[in-house]
């Protein structure tokens, strides 16, 4: 039984790229709960008997349901390399989402205006221009069907808060689990059906080129979809999807 809530999919002196469970939240909140990031640093203090504090900081965010690949860095140069390059929007990251709803179209790109209320920790989408909303955008294709459920491949153009859980809750399709935004019915486990599946970037320091894939959750829910999976992604994937 792995002690950690993560699978390693990547690691050396300067990255540490894990496949995290949903449930487990990257950086502190509220309520206290153990991160991810401190089981990171358990993980590495215990591998390698390091002495003292451990230098990891997450270079991006999952929401606490969701699950999958999650970056985190192990020296000040990768964190300061790997947030400039998000920033810059070269790192590219491929989701897969299970909705009931049939999507209106079988691919598309959405664009709406996100605004975050902290307080309550939801995102709402306008259609047009609005104060204090940042432009969102994201592009979307379906994968295929099993027992009334439609899996979506989506790509995210920008990084807002909750953004590929509102953006399709938008469309008529939330989540399958996501109640905070309209889906009928929570899982058992408190997850949502969004996994962060694919990333695609360049090392910070080796400038090798990384493409990096971590698999679904082990349910038998999310393991039936692999059937659909493309195998041509791993050529392809997000070469020029934005382009």
């Amino acid at each position: 039984m792995n002690k950690f809530p993560f699978r390693i999919v990547y690691e050396d002196n300067h990255l540490l790229v894990v496949d995290k469970d949903a449930g487990v939240l990257v950086q502190g909140d509220a309520t206290g709960d153990k991160t991810l990031l401190d089981y990171g640093k358990e993980y590495i203090k215990e591998k390698y008997d390091k002495p003292g504090a451990v230098f990891l900081h997450a270079v991006h965010r999952l929401d606490r349901p969701v699950s999958g690949l999650v970056i985190m860095a192990r020296t000040s140069k990768a964190l300061e390399r790997m947030t400039r390059a998000f920033r810059e929007k070269k790192v590219y990251k491929t989701y897969w989402a299970v909705v009931k709803k049939r999507p209106p179209k079988w691919e598309d790109k959405l664009v709406h205006y996100l605004q975050k209320d902290g307080k309550r920790n939801v995102t709402t989408a306008f259609d047009k221009p609005t104060e204090g909303a940042q432009r969102s955008e994201l592009m979307y294709k379906s994968l295929g069907k099993m027992n009334d459920h439609f899996l979506l491949q989506v790509n995210p153009l920008t990084g807002r808060p909750h953004q590929i859980r509102v953006q399709l809750s938008s469309m008529g399709c939330p989540i399958r689990g996501d109640l905070r935004y309209g889906f009928s019915k929570p899982n058992p486990d408190k997850s949502i059906n969004l996994h962060a599946l694919y990333l695609n970037f360049t090392h910070p320091v080796t400038k090798e080129k990384m493409f990096l894939r971590a698999g679904v959750p082990q349910n038998d829910f999310w393991e039936q979809w692999l059937q659909l999976e493309d195998r041509k992604l791993k050529d392809k994937h997000m070469e020029n999807y934005h382009g």
